[in-house]
């Protein structure tokens, strides 16, 4: 009787166990209540648990559709149609997710095989809108030759970029162009990938292959032309703009990849000419397109484009609010403010002192050459950076620090003292720049102490105070007091506390 219990008790566990199915079920239950982030997430945990059962995979495919996460969604398609090939809806949503990731090919292929199956289908007119957008595009359509499979391990390898993860890119691009000699897109891409990795000769060599191969291929004459603007290789830069200058493209994607270039080597007017001919012709593009046609228009003098553009970027990626290309010029002091000098920033960035390091990334957070300098690989190499650096740079990021954890505190307090300095001075001139590379001296040396910063605004005044002593200006205590608002012993308690952490020497 005792062992039939337990055997009882056993098979009540393992009924209880729950399957993907289970699971499955719950996310219908949650849809159909209208909890969609519940039903998200009993989804993933149903192909967690039944990682081969096409229609689970399929369902949780079509939330990431409706989500706008189109990569996601093509990863678990792919899947679902390796499993069932034959199954008309998993080849329907096929075709729609291949035209959202841009693979044109797979999505006419996908629609005509849906339409072919099941002329009356439930998805048949989407199917043939699929196909008219299809025809739309004909213009753009990739090169014949390039498979579905072709263009989706493409497609990894720049996912892999965005991530940051370049070694792996460049070796699924390496893998690409052994199996496809002639896949010129694919050497373009492994030429960025090098770039971004520090290895700029081998990049260019990779680039002169593609035009000898490809000759006048845009994209390589493109990449060279980016690659000589951040050597600041002025013959080279010279030389291809003033083939870039002739170029008269045609299709969307090459008046983008034109435009975009333009754009960022400062070449503004020519850039919106092309970008803005995109959209009067009613282009609607990504989160990049609207960046640049935005500066494009706005340094060409038509700043309502620019500010409609920006609000069409802002929709689409609301992390870019702050980067507007008109901010430096709305301060009466941006025109001569080195936080706005690229050159002053790199300087700083490319220092062999972390002190130095330390202050090019704090201007970062306002500097209009925000977006470029941290796309740029070698100037912000995240893995190259030392904790403190790290802390500086995710500020400038706008990155939320946990007020609770008391080395993150400590650190927000410390970086709190600059910007009092900066609000003092109301922006950062050439006559005190000596008193900011002092703190970040002192700031250092005092994180590395593990010192508090207790009250900013008297060790921004403490700053300040010794700055000006050691430049024999005639400044009291009672004075620099006044100016930031704390008493004189005060003043003096964090004057001599900043003091212990100002080095014999720079090191």
């Amino acid at each position: 009787m005792e062992k039939k219990r337990q055997n009882e008790t056993q098979s009540n566990i393992v009924s209880f166990i729950p399957t993907g199915d289970y699971y499955y079920k719950k996310s219908i239950q949650a849809m159909n209540s209208g909890q969609m982030n519940k039903a998200y997430k009993y989804l993933q945990r149903a192909v967690d648990l039944s990682p081969d059962d096409p229609m689970i995979i399929l369902q949780l495919a079509i939330v990431e559709l409706e989500g706008q996460r189109f990569e996601e969604a093509y990863d678990l398609l792919r899947h679902a149609y390796q499993i069932d090939p034959d199954n008309p809806e998993i080849i329907f949503y096929m075709a729609e997710v291949s035209g959202c990731v841009g693979i044109m090919h797979d999505a006419k292929r996908f629609a005509e095989e849906y339409l072919r199956l099941e002329p009356e289908g439930a998805y048949a007119d989407e199917a043939a809108e699929i196909l008219e957008f299809v025809a739309f595009e004909q213009d753009d359509l990739e090169d014949p030759e390039e498979s579905g499979e072709d263009l989706y391990r493409q497609e990894q390898a720049r996912r892999c970029m965005e991530k940051g993860d370049f070694p792996e890119a460049i070796t699924i691009l390496e893998d690409l162009i052994e199996d496809r000699p002639a896949f010129w897109s694919a050497y373009n891409n492994l030429a960025l990938a090098y770039f971004y990795v520090g290895e700029e000769e081998q990049a260019k060599a990779l680039l002169h292959t593609v035009l000898r191969e490809n000759k006048g291929n845009l994209h390589a004459l493109c990449n060279l032309t980016v690659i000589a603007y951040y050597e600041k290789n002025e013959e080279d830069l010279q030389e291809l703009l003033n083939i870039l200058v002739k170029i008269q493209p045609y299709t969307w994607e090459h008046r983008y990849k034109l435009g975009a270039t333009l754009a960022l080597i400062g070449q503004y007017e020519l850039a919106y000419k092309w970008l803005r001919s995109m959209q009067k012709r009613g282009y609607v593009g990504d989160a990049g397109f609207y960046f640049w046609l935005s500066h494009a228009a706005y340094f060409s003098g038509h700043e309502e484009v620019s500010k409609s553009a920006w609000d069409q970027l802002l929709e689409l990626d609301p992390d870019k609010e702050g980067f507007e290309p008109w901010r430096q010029q709305e301060n009466e002091f941006a025109l001569d403010a080195l936080e706005h000098d690229r050159d002053f920033i790199v300087e700083k960035l490319e220092s062999t002192y972390t002190s130095e390091r330390i202050f090019g990334l704090f201007l970062l957070k306002d500097t209009a050459h925000k977006q470029e300098i941290i796309a740029h690989p070698k100037l912000v190499n995240v893995e190259q950076l030392d904790t403190f650096e790290k802390l500086f740079l995710a500020y400038s990021l706008g990155h939320e620090f946990d007020k609770k954890n008391k080395v993150e505190a400590s650190f927000l307090r410390a970086v709190n003292v600059p910007e009092i300095l900066l609000e003092q001075y109301g922006k950062l001139s050439s006559l005190i720049v000596p008193m900011f590379q002092m703190w970040f001296v002192l700031c250092e040396q005092a994180l590395i102490q593990n010192y508090r910063f207790t009250n900013p605004t008297a060790i921004a005044g403490a700053n300040d105070y010794l700055f000006r002593s050691s430049q024999m200006l005639k400044v009291t205590k009672k004075e620099i007091a006044q100016q930031y608002g704390v008493s004189v012993s005060t003043l003096s308690k964090y004057i001599d506390e900043i003091l212990t952490f100002l080095p014999n020497s720079h090191n």
